[in-house]
């Protein structure tokens, strides 16, 4: 059916691309190094030309498709638009060419001269066809911005951005240094030529995700696995600028390592806790048009990865898949690979003999009985055996495993299933990037990670460093695998700490009888059981997120007795200290009671401590972020 589908939308695409595409120049994707314009005197003055040109969105044996994009006069049109980069205090003379056939409006943030807290007002300028329009503003206030276009059209009601119409806007601090590694990466939903006549011809509600709206995302006009592959060598200071000119969402998590935020921003940021100025994370949730600064330092040699965690936003289709996936397993879009090299004349470090040894097997439940829909998957779950002991969750969800901090321990996966699988250690800092259970791209030069084939398996060797909450999952066919329950918690406990009563983890994931009504799963539950806290004890709550399509919920720890229609109206909501974000424990300063309320997106972790003071109930809410709707909750009892 899907095949169908894509057929039908390349052929309308075809027709919509065809006729004078001969007479349109071809899109080159831009990795924003040099800057747009002429920066004389004080003043950046740059031409931007809208225009149509062709671009093959699904690699270069694929139908090229027409767009509208932006182009410097006489320079080939680029993908995202031409880097605008300025130091504070420059003047802005932007002059806007439009060579389509309808109106175009133009959009930078007023931020750029108001401050931070101005980021979803807009200086804007209309230009009709053929015509000129220039926008002069002063960009007073460093940070990061998108600017974009739009038109009447209403396909861009959905994605704001009329086309490929938008790039980025980096306005640096007076007086700072070149940085050898600070690179700017723009992340792009495009719409295929075929989606914007289904979505131009139908009235019905316009959606993401929805039937016939196909999205291909990429970075600086790429998508894997065709984006730039940075390299480095150990030891390297990395800076980059990670811009989202998107109307989607998109939390971008980093395998092996914590990268710093050095500075986050975009319009609707507040409806989620800000990261402060040096925070370090796996994963960093980023709204519609935010920006972030961040800086990191790969200090193992390997490959790595750099990349949305939404999985949707990595499902190949029959358009995008690689020649060697019949099946859709692997990753497209929005990821970068990372090649770290050895400092010359360092020696790779030996693993460690292991100190406890694990086998994960993995199998599909036979047993399970349920109604089959397209987005039903059949359960699947990993079975963890150490030392003849079983734990068996007998649902679709996989058993908690439990570490020590500075312990080694080697993982045997056993593969059960009848296709492949692999795992990830999310949020681990592992030694060898080989480990890290990405099929073909973990590891370095000819030894790379293989993916685990029917009745094979593969060991992982690791030592955490660190204790706090993190995950493990399937890291091929995420959509469908992690729904089916090949994913876990893994907490990671300091020497001589065994697990506490008070010690409780909260995994939401997607439900694989996947239903409107419940679409989610607490710990592999719908409904989950009561739990029981103490008056006068400390309660550790550890909150993840791998659930498919519920990307950003709230998690609120509530003493209503109902459920408030809306969150805000609920101001029964108690207080809780934060203690760690990713498993990387927050400064001393920020661990104070605060509201409790997290939104908590796929791929993030966070670790709150709660002492009740007064016997009797509470609730702990999940709700979406879009409709907040109640997808789940787990009623708790509060005891002397």
């Amino acid at each position: 059916m899907l095949g169908r589908s894509l057929s039908i939308l390349v052929l309308l695409g075809a027709m919509l691309a065809s006729g004078k595409r001969g007479d349109l120049s071809a899109v080159r994707p831009n990795p924003n190094i040099d800057r747009a314009g002429v920066l004389h005197d004080g003043v950046l003055t740059v031409t931007l030309e809208a225009k149509q040109a062709t671009w093959r969105i699904d690699g270069p044996n694929r139908p090229a498709q027409s767009f509208a994009v932006f182009a410097e006069p006489g320079k080939q049109p680029m993908m995202p638009g031409p880097l605008l980069r300025v130091p504070a205090g420059t003047e802005l003379r932007i002059s806007v060419r439009n060579a389509l056939s309808t109106p175009l409006t133009f959009f930078i943030p007023a931020a750029v001269h108001r401050g931070p807290q101005q980021m979803a007002a807009m200086d804007t300028i209309v230009i009709a066809p053929a015509a000129v329009g220039q926008l002069v503003t002063h960009a007073t206030e460093p940070g990061n911005y998108v600017y974009r276009a739009t038109t009447s059209a209403r396909v861009d009601q959905l994605t704001r951005v009329e086309g490929a119409l938008t790039g980025a806007l980096v306005v640096d601090s007076t007086g700072a240094p070149d940085r050898l590694y600070d690179r700017v990466f723009v992340m792009m939903t495009t719409l295929d030529s075929a989606t914007v006549v289904h979505v131009e011809s139908t009235a019905r509600p316009l959606q993401f995700g929805a039937p016939g709206i196909r999205q291909v995302f990429t970075i600086n006009g790429l998508a894997w696995p065709n984006t730039e592959r940075i390299a480095a060598t150990a030891g390297d200071s990395l800076h980059w600028r990670v811009i989202n000119a998107s109307a989607e969402v998109h939390p971008m998590h980093l395998h092996g390592f914590y990268y710093r935020v050095d500075a986050f921003d975009g319009p609707g940021v507040e409806g989620q806790e800000r990261p402060v100025p040096g925070q370090m994370v796996v994963t960093q949730f980023m709204t519609p048009f935010s920006a972030m600064s961040m800086s990191w330092s790969p200090d193992r040699p390997g490959n790595w990865l750099f990349h949305c965690h939404f999985a949707i936003h990595l499902q190949p289709d029959t358009l995008s898949r690689a020649p060697d996936d019949p099946h859709l397993r692997g990753m497209v879009g929005l990821v970068l690979g990372v090649v770290v090299g050895a400092r010359p004349g360092a020696s790779g470090a030996a693993l460690p003999a292991p100190a406890r040894h694990f086998r994960l097997v993995a199998i599909a439940d036979s047993t399970a009985t349920f109604t089959r829909s397209p987005q039903t998957v059949s359960p699947m779950r990993f079975v963890l055996e150490e030392r003849g002991h079983q734990v068996d969750t007998k649902r679709a969800i996989s058993p908690e495993l439990d570490l020590t901090r500075g312990e080694p321990v080697a993982i045997t996966i056993v593969n059960h299933l009848s296709e492949p699988t692999a795992v990830h250690w999310h949020g681990i800092e592992l030694a060898d990037s080989y480990m890290d259970g990405v099929p073909g791209v973990s590891g370095a030069g000819a030894r790379l990670t293989p993916e685990i084939a029917p009745g094979d398996s593969f060991e992982a060797r690791f030592t955490p460093p660190r204790s706090g909450t993190f995950m493990y999952h399937a890291h091929m066919d995420e959509v469908r695998e992690e729904q089916a329950g090949l994913e876990g918690a893994l907490i990671v406990r300091d020497p001589g700490a065994p697990p506490s009563p008070d010690d409780h983890v909260f995994l939401l994931k997607g439900n694989y009888r996947y239903s409107g009504r419940y679409p989610v799963e607490l710990n592999g539950e719908v409904s989950p059981d009561t739990i029981v806290l103490h008056v006068g004890r400390q309660a550790r709550l550890r909150f993840m997120n791998l659930a498919k399509t519920t990307v950003a919920p709230t998690f609120a720890l509530t003493a209503r007795a109902d459920s408030a229609q809306h969150l805000e109206d609920d101001t029964m909501i108690v207080r809780w200290v934060p203690l760690a974000k990713d498993g990387f424990d927050v400064p001393a300063a920020r661990q104070t009671p605060h509201r409790a309320y997290q939104l908590v997106a796929m791929g993030e972790t966070y670790d709150f401590a709660y002492t009740p003071l007064y016997p009797g109930a509470l609730r702990l809410e999940v709700r979406g972020a879009r409709d907040d709707l109640l997808k789940v909750q787990v009623p708790i009892r509060v005891e002397q």
